[in-house]
């Protein structure tokens, strides 16, 4: 596993990985601007659709050892593991904010 090209955030994850081969992180992979046939058909063989030319970032739910090929190969740039969002609390109370 290359993890120079893994986000801090997605090393931390696969260390509390319990089984290697579930399909369990979801991440952005990003890559090289233009993929070869042979790059297509790795990204396909682990489970990313949508992979078209000229795109050079996708999603994909993968397991530990999927993550760990991807790093390894030389047109991955970088993986960043995808979390999930909370809302702020963006509700004003305008009595504290009036004049």
């Amino acid at each position: 596993m290359n993890y120079q090209k893994l986000d801090a955030a997605l090393a931390s994850a696969l260390n509390q990985v319990q089984n290697s081969d579930a399909q369990s992180l979801t991440v952005f992979i990003h890559t090289e601007p233009v993929l070869d046939a042979t790059a297509i058909d790795v990204l396909e063989k682990i489970g990313v659709n949508d992979v078209t030319p000229g795109k050079n970032i996708f999603t994909a739910t993968l397991s530990a050892n999927a993550i760990s090929q991807l790093s390894a190969q030389p047109w991955v740039q970088h993986i960043r593991l995808s979390q999930q969002l909370n809302f702020v609390n963006t509700k004003l109370n305008f009595k504290k904010l009036s004049v």
